[in-house]
């Protein structure tokens, strides 16, 4: 038979936990107080008998038996809660309140017991009372029991250890009822955030759970769960965004593609052109294809992870002496300066395949847009906030300031780039890795105009130090 829900909820099952460690704990205080209680009356009982048995001792030993007897009769007839019994050396009674000792084997040492006494009630019945005492035997050979009713101080012990009980059970009740209450509550707000999921799940991305503003786990958990579904929604839009794009980009070169090659056969047949050569524009056309898939797969691979694969330590000014050696000879053949000016023993932690393929784009959009006798510049320094940076600066046309958010998103084109090759993804590439590795980038207006060109563009990448 399954239990109710609320009744398998973790926070009930943690209140019943409590409440047995309670219970437990509850039950060994209440034995300790009883045995402390108990004790503490029976030694009372046991001190008050002794203090009478010294008293009447020194009775005998003053008087001899006739003031010992005068003594213990003058005493029975003054108290009802001491139980006294003079008796002659054989047990036989002389005097005293009760008609027989309860110790029915005396050896002659003082010994002490433990009995029940029976006495008249107020209504007629006969009740029966604890009671404690001591039978010692006298130097003349007569034996002497003192005894205190102890049944009044034990029955005050019961009803404080049942008051206890009742307290403990209470207690346990009204913890269970608030158990109760407080899984409730929790299991409320565990159900909205399972909403939250479900939502989610059945394609309503934008489903958001409620923060109440308790500063709880549970609003930690719907802040985490509704930053993953902010992250989960811009994901899923980028890559419908980017389906679309790639559709629309694509459709141009795979239109031109199969054009091109329907002409060479067209061409080739009637024997006016050269098959190899329409092989091998069509493959130029297939290769830029490839890449503008690569890129926007390497984009994505950086924007789904929650940190760079294959991240390691690593000189940032080797790297951009690596990738400088590549773009030496480039800038050298289109008449640019190149400088290098890397600050050395700048670490930073990555994938340094990624890191190299920006500085890379930075790189060649320099060398694409510069014109010959231009500059380009590439500097890797530490900030004085710690960060570290490397950038390119040349003084090609730059970019409008309207133009630099823009121009970092997949497939945007500016007007000036329109008869260079390529698909719109560099910047986007570098855009996602510095991202990707908490870092950002910053586009700048270049040294200005030099000799008619510019003003220049500055790109920066920043990435928190090591």
């Amino acid at each position: 038979m399954r239990l109710p829900r609320l009744l398998r909820t973790t926070s009930f099952r943690l209140t019943l936990l409590s409440l047995a460690v309670f219970a437990g704990a509850a039950s060994a205080f209440l034995v300790y107080v009883y045995l402390a209680t108990a004790g503490d009356v029976r030694n009372h009982a046991d001190a008050q008998v002794q203090r009478n048995v010294d008293a009447l001792q020194r009775i005998y030993a003053q008087g001899g038996l006739t003031a010992l007897n005068q003594a213990v009769i003058e005493r029975a007839s003054q108290t009802n809660d001491q139980l006294y019994l003079l008796m002659n050396g054989d047990g036989t009674p002389i005097s005293g309140s009760i008609g027989a000792s309860p110790i029915k084997e005396f050896d002659g040492k003082p010994t002490w017991a433990t009995f029940q006494l029976t006495e008249p009630g107020t209504q007629g019945q006969s009740e029966v009372q604890a009671a404690r005492g001591l039978e010692i035997q006298l130097s003349g050979g007569q034996r002497l029991f003192v005894g205190a009713d102890v049944g009044e101080a034990e029955a005050y012990v019961g009803r404080i250890l049942h008051a206890l009980w009742g307290a403990g059970a209470l207690t346990i009740l009204l913890g269970l009822l608030g158990g109760l209450l407080i899984s409730r509550n929790a299991s409320r707000s565990m159900a909205s955030l399972v909403g939250v999921i479900d939502q989610a799940r059945g394609g309503d991305l934008a489903a958001r759970a409620q923060v109440r503003g308790a500063g709880d786990e549970y609003d930690e958990l719907a802040v985490g769960l509704n930053d993953m579904l902010d992250r989960l929604e811009r994901s899923i839009a980028s890559i419908r965004h980017a389906g679309d794009a790639i559709a629309h980009d694509l459709r141009s070169p795979l239109t031109r593609l199969r054009a091109r090659l329907e002409a060479a056969i067209i061409e080739a047949d009637a024997g006016r052109t050269d098959p190899r050569e329409a092989l091998h524009q069509a493959l130029d056309d297939t290769d830029g294809v490839l890449r503008t898939f690569a890129a926007v797969l390497s984009i994505a691979r950086l924007e789904s992870a929650a940190d760079p694969p294959g991240q390691t330590v690593f000189d940032a000014a080797e790297l951009a002496l690596s990738v400088a050696e590549l773009y030496g000879p480039v800038a050298e053949d289109k008449g640019l300066d190149f400088q290098v000016d890397a600050a050395p023993g700048l670490k930073l932690i990555g994938n340094r395949e990624f890191i190299a393929q920006a500085v890379a784009n930075l790189l060649d959009n320099a060398a694409k847009y510069t014109p010959s006798g231009g500059a380009i510049r590439l500097a890797v320094r530490r900030r004085a906030s710690g960060d570290v940076e490397i950038s390119v600066t040349d003084t090609g046309p730059g970019i409008d300031p309207a133009d630099r958010e823009r121009v970092v998103q997949r497939f945007v084109r500016l007007e000036h780039s329109r008869h260079q090759p390529g698909a719109g993804l560099g910047l986007s590439l570098v855009a996602a890795v510095a991202r990707a590795h908490k870092g950002g980038l910053e586009i700048d207006e270049g040294p200005g105009s030099v000799e008619g060109s510019g003003p220049g563009l500055r790109a920066a990448l920043v990435f928190p130090p090591v």
